[in-house]
């Protein structure tokens, strides 16, 4: 591996954060000082060495052999969030959702609150046009700054982030460090009590308080994911330890002992009583990575 100032760990464990807590470990578990760190190290690195980011693994299977290459994951370095002129917010890759969405509110900045509700980070919601209560990143952000594979540093307008729902342009291996978000004037309060109104609603509808990969299935056009696993008699459906989520049909559930295979087969298995049942191919919106034990 190339010389790091930051941490390299080989054979990190990534089953220890990942929301489904797990999964096999990363061959090298990255986590960079700084930007210039991270672009110094894919510069020497091997380009025939896969690169992958990962953020909290909020919508995330890492498979039970574990990922090959280089898992890049930013600390806390990487999570700084400030305020700028014209309703703007610039979030590091590595700032939590809640985080943004909390300083958008203490400025006075509204438009961000839906961020209250994705439990990811800046990185990864930009990634892959991470969505909640009707609205996307696409329509908040204005540019991003890219690590590239090869280790270049760009920042790309969002416009040539190619968005589509829960799918961005963002290229394989690179890394989003920061991101520009801009919204509207608003009221404090009114802000915040929005994002308590996302918040209670998340609580009362989600499994939050569980080992789970968020999401599991995008939406079909005009369709609710939830609704027709729901109608495919899979609410509480098991395989192992892996379950559908009474509470929420789109979640799946790691009730304890579960491996990835058996999630990632519970999954699959709903996928074909959907299609079964209503002629409907759902589509993952879990990144699922890695190689089978």
């Amino acid at each position: 591996m190339p010389a790091l100032a930051g941490a390299i760990e080989p054979g990190g464990s990534l089953a220890d954060f990942i929301w489904f807590r797990t999964g096999g470990p990363a061959e090298w578990l990255v986590r960079p000082k700084d930007v210039d760190d991270l672009a110094a190290f894919l510069r020497a690195l091997d380009p025939a060495v896969p690169v992958l980011p990962v953020g909290v693994g909020s919508n995330l299977i890492v498979r039970d052999g574990g990922v090959p290459g280089v898992v890049v994951r930013l600390p806390k370095t990487f999570a700084k969030v400030t305020v700028e002129p014209g309703n703007r917010v610039r979030a590091g890759g590595g700032a939590m959702g809640i985080t943004v969405a909390s300083k958008a509110r203490d400025a006075g900045i509204g438009g961000l609150e839906f961020l209250r509700g994705i439990p990811g980070t800046t990185g990864g919601a930009v990634r892959m046009n991470a969505g909640a209560y009707g609205r996307d990143t696409s329509d908040i952000l204005i540019e991003a700054t890219l690590v590239l594979r090869d280790g270049r540093v760009e920042t790309w307008a969002a416009e040539r982030l190619g968005y589509t729902y829960r799918h961005s342009d963002v290229p394989a291996g690179a890394i989003v460090v920061e991101a520009l978000f801009e919204g509207v004037p608003g009221d404090s309060a009114a802000i915040g009590a929005e994002m308590d109104r996302i918040a209670e609603e998340r609580e009362a509808s989600q499994p939050l308080r569980s080992r789970t990969g968020g999401s599991t299935f995008k939406n079909p056009p005009g369709r609710r994911a939830w609704q027709l696993v729901d109608e495919a008699g899979c609410r509480g459906l098991r395989i192992g330890d892996a379950q559908v989520s009474e509470k929420h049909c789109n979640f799946l559930l790691n009730l304890g002992s579960a491996s990835a295979a058996e999630i990632e087969a519970l999954g699959e298995e709903v996928r074909r009583r959907v299609l079964a049942q209503t002629g409907v191919t759902l589509e993952w919106e879990i990144q699922r990575v890695g190689v089978e034990a």
